[in-house]
C-alpha cells in the first residue's frame, strides 16, 4: 500500500513540474528573406520533403521543440524521430540542425538568409522576421 501511495505521489509531482509551455510559437527567418510560408510548406520543410530553407530545430530536450513538433509539423516528437531515423538510414535525408537555445536559433537565423527556425514569440528580436505564428 505504501509503495502505491509513493508511486501516485511521484506521478503527481512529475505532472506538476513537467515542462509544458503552451507557448505561441513564432516561425522566424532572416529579415532579408522575402519568402512567404504556409503551414503545409512548414511541415514539408521539417519532414525533409522540401529544401526551400535550411531548417533549424531546438534540441530534443527542449519543451518548445515538442510543442513545435505537434503544432507546426502535426506529429509527435517520437513520430518525427522515427521518420528521420528512416530517412537517415536509407540515405534519403538529413534532419534539421539542432541548436541548444532559442537565442542560438535567433542568432543563426539572423546570420543566414536561407535559414528558418522557431522560438517562443515572447523571445523574438529585431534580428529576425516572423513569417508564421503557431498557437
Amino acid at each position: 500500500m505504501l509503495n502505491k501511495i509513493l508511486a501516485i505521489m511521484a506521478l503527481v509531482s512529475a505532472m506538476a513540474f513537467s515542462p509544458v509551455t503552451n507557448a505561441e510559437i513564432a516561425v522566424i527567418v532572416n529579415p532579408a528573406n522575402s519568402s512567404a510560408l504556409t503551414s503545409d510548406e512548414l511541415t514539408r520543410l521539417y519532414t525533409g520533403r522540401s529544401s526551400a530553407f535550411t531548417a533549424i530545430n531546438l534540441v530534443e530536450s527542449s519543451p518548445l521543440r515538442s510543442e513545435f513538433d505537434e503544432k507546426g509539423v502535426g506529429r509527435s516528437s517520437a513520430q518525427l524521430k522515427s521518420h528521420w531515423a528512416k530517412l537517415v538510414f536509407t540515405g534519403k535525408g538529413t534532419p534539421p540542425t539542432e541548436l541548444e537555445t532559442q537565442a542560438d536559433v535567433i542568432d543563426y537565423v539572423s546570420k543566414n538568409i536561407n535559414a528558418i527556425g522557431y522560438v517562443d514569440s515572447a523571445n523574438v528580436t529585431d534580428a529576425v522576421k516572423v513569417i508564421l505564428t503557431l498557437n
